[in-house]
């Protein structure tokens, strides 16, 4: 939040705003587009691309009038308890989000797996091995090699953790007002997020060309991929979230009493860290 918090007497109601609109056709056109860029149409990714950069343009005057209303004294006790519900509950939604790709692989692994494998079906697939990377009971999909925890992702896993660490010094020497230690422990926090995806671009890389796995290979395949390629988006979102945060700590933005927009940011790191603890045991290790 603002220096100048707590100023305002009344609670602040923006008035009307192009911002939702255009949101909401940015993310429909970037949707659009990798939905048809992953079904092999030629303008897909072009589209893809379009709606990314639409998204970033919104987010950036969006926010930076949200941040101009902030700095100027609109902003009290009332829009610090509004943005703090709102921002619990869009992580509610974010957990529910990837409860959904985890219950995907729960049911896929410990349900339709060995119900493909009893013996009512052996008589259909008898060639079918109930081990998870299989390809498929038809045998339909290309043979690949599965994807084990070492030593990339047991790399990234220390990286997303010691990053937690640096966020929370961050963190206590914002609250301390030694404004350049919270930078350089921000700034830490956010190369240790971008070596992150660093290794899981490279991660990506080997799976395809070495282990022949990719989105097609089934439902491990699948399941590998949104789940990794879903948090790997939120690494990236989460990363780009406290750049901004950095750059209004340079600016001289917050105090020790009024930060929420640090905050905010830092309950989202948290967040990305505990479900890549969750994909780093369930998808690298069961």
């Amino acid at each position: 939040m603002s220096s100048q918090h707590a100023k305002a007497p009344y609670y602040f109601v923006p008035g009307p705003s192009q911002w939702p609109v255009l949101a909401g056709m940015s993310m429909l056109l970037t949707m659009a587009g990798a939905s048809a860029w992953v079904n092999g149409h030629s303008w897909g990714m072009a589209l893809n691309i379009i709606g990314i950069l639409a998204v970033l343009v919104v987010l950036y005057k969006w926010f930076g009038q949200a941040i101009g209303e902030s700095e100027s004294g609109q902003y009290n006790e009332r829009i610090d308890a509004s943005f703090r519900w709102s921002m619990g509950w869009f992580i509610f939604s974010e957990v529910m989000f990837f409860a959904a790709f985890f219950g995907a692989l729960f049911y896929a692994r410990s349900i339709t797996m060995p119900w493909l494998a009893d013996l009512d079906h052996k008589v259909i697939w008898p060639d079918f091995a109930a081990h998870w990377g299989n390809t498929g009971p038809a045998g339909t999909i290309e043979s690949f090699q599965t994807m084990g925890p070492f030593p990339i992702p047991t790399i990234n896993t220390a990286l997303l953790l010691t990053s937690g660490v640096t966020l929370t010094i961050s963190h206590h020497a914002l609250r301390a007002g030694h404004r350049a230690q919270t930078a350089i422990w921000l700034f830490a926090t956010i190369l240790l997020g971008a070596i992150f995806m660093g290794f899981q671009a490279y991660e990506y890389h080997h799976a395809y060309t070495e282990l022949n796995l990719k989105l097609t290979s089934g439902v491990y395949g699948s399941t590998f991929f949104m789940l990794t390629g879903f948090h790997g988006f939120h690494v990236t979102m989460g990363a780009i979230m406290l750049s901004v945060v950095l750059y209004r700590v340079l600016r001289g933005h917050f105090t020790p009493e009024h930060h929420f927009a640090f905050e905010g940011a830092a309950w989202y790191w948290h967040f990305v860290d505990v479900v890549w603890l969750g994909l780093y045991v369930v998808v690298y290790w069961l």
